[in-house]
């Protein structure tokens, strides 16, 4: 390597938030020789085998490969092939196994959506805003065969807005994440940046996020379905059922925003997941909700199927959400 300040670079990623480190190095005064990500996906409603959006992001540029594990040397002949100094590993989805780690000359850097060892795991965003969190940031890390347990080469933190949704915030630390890489790559290929071994304390895992977490339980604080609301956004999205009072079928609801409503306790006689008031202004309409603690304004809702729409939309006609409704699992 001739450059100090260029290397061969390898890189491994699949969905959106790898796609900024993806560009950022397609920019940058490093080689990018070759692009793994995961295999053509059915995705939509239609079901159309669909690339991933690193792939549609890399357009030809540079070659790419699709394999489906890592286990075998045929799996890993075209990583080989490209002589990496380093693999940089951004959501990649797949497990790179000791063999895979030792083909690039300088090992494999992860950029990670956490300071760890808080949330290490697959879902460190939404993990961070579920639990309340006021700060995170990203972690770049040379990596091991652990679960995000290699050495710290750089970290920044970043403040956890109050208005943050899974979407914008994983979207600020992906941005965070390019920046943050191409600083690490300097060092390593300088020789000036040398990895130290994460803090034994604050380890905590960010278990992939499941469907079953949707669900809102109106017992809860209406801070806690609030960061529910924000953290499931745009999967798996918080929901409630709403129950005709004239036939008692439920009706499912997709919450795409709420905020904890101002100064509201819990009122007399209300119970968790009853409508206690409800505004159709065009602009600044919501259906207030009870919750255990605190009552929760309901301002984005949808039905399955039909358009996001403001809350004011749902409190008209015959489907009207209206107060003393009761929202939630009855059984």
């Amino acid at each position: 390597m001739s450059d100090m300040t260029s290397m061969r670079v390898a890189f491994a990623g699949t969905p959106q938030f790898a796609v900024p480190t993806l560009l950022s190095l397609l920019r940058s005064p490093h080689r990018l020789v070759g692009v793994l990500t995961q295999p053509d996906r059915p995705r939509g409603r239609g079901q159309h085998l669909s690339p991933s959006p690193v792939k549609a992001a890399v357009d030809g540029a540079v070659p790419v490969s699709q394999p489906a594990t890592l286990k075998s040397p045929e799996d890993r002949a075209q990583l080989a092939a490209w002589c990496p100094d380093v693999l940089v590993v951004v959501a990649y989805g797949l497990i790179l196994p000791r063999a895979v780690l030792e083909i690039p000359r300088l090992g494999c850097v992860n950029v990670h959506a956490s300071l760890l060892p808080r949330w290490r795991g697959a879902a460190p965003v939404e993990r961070a805003l579920l639990a309340g969190d006021t700060a995170t940031g990203v972690t770049i890390m040379a990596m091991d065969e652990g679960l995000d347990t290699g050495p710290i080469l750089l970290q920044q933190a970043v403040p956890i807005d109050p208005h943050d949704t899974g979407a914008s915030l994983r979207a600020t630390l992906a941005d965070l994440g390019a920046s943050l890489l191409l600083q690490a790559l300097q060092g390593l290929a300088s020789g000036s940046l040398h990895p130290h071994p994460q803090p034994a304390e604050g380890v905590t895992y960010a278990r992939k996020l499941e469907k079953r977490e949707a669900p809102i339980d109106w017992r809860r604080s209406a801070a806690e379905i609030d960061r529910q609301v924000r953290a499931l956004q745009p999967w798996p999205v918080a929901q409630t059922l709403r129950y005709d009072p004239r036939t008692g079928e439920p009706e499912r609801l997709l919450v795409h925003a709420s905020r904890v409503a101002s100064g509201e306790g819990l009122m007399a006689g209300g119970q968790p997941g009853c409508i206690v008031a409800t505004d159709g202004s065009p602009e600044k309409g919501f259906i207030r909700v009870q919750c255990g603690d605190g009552c929760l304004d309901l301002l984005t809702l949808q039905r399955p199927g039909g358009q996001r729409l403001p809350a004011s939309l749902f409190t008209r006609g015959p489907r009207a959400l209206e107060r003393s409704m009761t929202l939630g699992d009855m059984t």
